[in-house]
């Protein structure tokens, strides 16, 4: 009779930003009942003009920014680019 078994695998993966994806910038307005927002834009600049725009519309002053970039997962195939290997990339997260 056979007996079952199991077989694990333990594969190195890293993770690191990709210009592929781009990068998004949102700012929300945090006064209290405010619910207004940027939107997703492409550009650091127009997100921070939206908030001194508001600003000057309505007086509030806080933000939450939020950055929103792109990762890509791939296979460390060779120990040298092990993310702990000594002289590896060591930039994954």
């Amino acid at each position: 009779m056979l007996k079952p078994r199991t077989v694990l695998r333990y594969v190195t993966h890293t993770i690191r930003h990709t210009p592929d994806g781009g990068v998004t910038y949102e700012v929300f307005c945090a006064a209290h009942a405010c619910a207004a927002e940027s939107g997703p834009q492409d550009a650091q600049e127009a997100a921070q003009d939206w908030a001194l725009r508001h600003t000057g519309r309505t007086g509030h002053d806080l933000f939450r920014r939020v950055f929103t970039d792109h990762g890509r997962v791939t296979r460390v195939d060779e120990p040298s680019q092990h993310p702990n290997a000594l002289g590896g990339g060591g930039d994954g997260w």
